[in-house]
């Protein structure tokens, strides 16, 4: 085997586009890891047997590539320029400087009223900060916030009449503007306030399949609801929802709470129906709230192609809060949620990166399995793609909760009609799609 390894010094690329690239660019016989130099990517590299430099900083890119020969090594360096290249975003002849700071930023442009973070955790709590003090909503992604620093950022978000969405808030839909994984959905009469990214996403889909659509859905990080951070933004989220007058229905989603913080939260957006039950299915809240607005929720009626087989569930799961939803409905099996922190270490998470999950798929010999495949922006622009070809080889059930919009940039029906091709049952309702693994299982 050859190896390589080159270093571009303040060539900058955001983690996503350098997943994609490391993928697209690896072929039979190829190892290729582009990433920048952060500690956890250097550590990573050390661990696959590349020699590094002492000297390498988060500014710098690493392209690390082993082959059989030096033909494949050039190849494959190759296709990795070729993949920057097609990604790169062209700058304008005449470019703004750009600003240093988001207090800077907000001082330039007073039309600004959110900061989107997603960046290492330990700097999180100085930006968020900043950009509180800047009179900025915060929406962060970024996960490593303790919760005694999340605590005091919705302590002074509250105080200055402001949301902090997250730490490790995975969705949101503000005035229309999709933040983090979100739907193509319609605006509608149901406003919506959770501490579950996928939750949200379940409930915006399940009311646009039942052509309701949604005027606000206000992520708020799933620690949210914890005794120590005590619902500080699920209260604000249904304080702003309540005084918003496009907002006819309220729906809260999280996982279940601390019920001291539950008991204290009911009743805040006192005037308007509110549908709040941590308990009941994301499928029965969003018809809860279909019914609110004068409408019908979602029908379901996919059934299986084959008689059933005794045996275990395996599911395979991009979405926490559906794997958890999944797990409870079938009431035995093995579950695992791929996006969880043990694995998303030094990748993209399963919405974007499905590597993981698809040798897991190929390898299951369960005889019912049972797996999300979520839609939406920031999601794989072709999951499907990904997974049909696995499934067609599988001698087992494969039924799949679809989460997806019909506005979705991936094309809702083309993605249902590519799983099913492959065999799979494709419904749009996950706790659906649990009922028929658990019938399928035997019951």
């Amino acid at each position: 085997m050859t190896e390589r390894v080159i270093v571009r010094r303040g060539a900058y690329y955001d983690s996503v586009t350098l997943m994609l690239v490391s993928r697209a660019a690896s072929g039979e016989g190829q190892e290729v890891a582009v990433g920048m130099a952060t500690p956890l990517n250097l550590e990573l590299l050390a661990d696959q047997g590349f020699s590094l430099d002492d000297d390498l900083g988060p500014n710098d890119l690493v392209i690390a590539v082993r082959a059989a020969d030096d033909d494949g090594v050039e190849a494959a360096v190759a296709a990795v320029d070729r993949e920057l290249a097609a990604k790169a975003t062209p700058s304008s002849a005449v470019e703004r400087p750009s600003a240093r700071s988001l207090a800077a930023a907000a001082r330039r442009d007073g039309d600004l009223s959110v900061a989107f973070l997603s960046i290492p955790g330990e700097h999180v709590a100085h930006e968020a900060a900043a950009a509180l003090e800047a009179g900025l909503h915060v929406f962060c992604f970024s996960d490593g916030v303790s919760l005694e620093v999340e605590a005091a950022l919705k302590r002074r978000a509250v105080e200055r009449k402001l949301l902090f969405m997250g730490a490790d808030c995975g969705t949101a839909i503000i005035d229309g503007v999709a933040l983090g994984f979100a739907n193509a959905v319609e605006r509608g009469p149901v406003g919506i306030v959770g501490a579950s990214g996928t939750g949200i996403q379940e409930v915006c889909c399940q009311l646009d399949a039942a052509g309701i659509g949604v005027s606000h859905a206000i992520g708020v990080g799933g620690r949210d609801l914890h005794r120590d951070v005590g619902g500080l933004m699920m209260r604000r989220g249904l304080e702003l929802l309540a005084a918003d007058q496009d907002t006819k229905v309220i729906v809260a989603i999280s996982k279940p709470p601390d019920p001291e913080v539950a008991a204290a939260i009911e009743g805040v957006a006192a005037g308007k129906p509110v549908v709040m039950d941590f308990t009941a299915s994301l499928e029965d809240v969003a018809r809860r709230a279909a019914e609110a607005v004068g409408g019908a929720g979602a029908s379901f009626d996919e059934t299986l192609r084959r008689p059933p087989a005794r045996g275990e569930v395996r599911g395979l799961y991009s979405g926490g809060t559906l794997c958890g939803e999944a797990e409870r409905i079938v009431g035995h099996g093995t579950f695992t949620d791929f996006g969880a922190d043990e694995y998303t270490q030094g990748r993209a998470h399963p919405m974007i990166d499905q590597s993981l999950r698809v040798e897991a798929l190929a390898a299951a010999r369960e005889p019912v399995l049972l797996l999300d495949v979520v839609l939406g922006y920031g999601a794989h622009p072709d999951p499907a793609g990904e997974l049909a070809p696995v499934i067609a080889q599988l001698d087992a059930h494969v039924i799949v909760a679809l989460c997806g919009a019909a506005g979705d940039p991936q094309g809702l029906d083309a993605q249902r009609a590519q799983l099913e091709e492959a065999g799979a049952v494709v419904t749009r309702s996950n706790a659906h799609a649990a009922r028929l693994a658990k019938e399928a299982a035997g019951g």
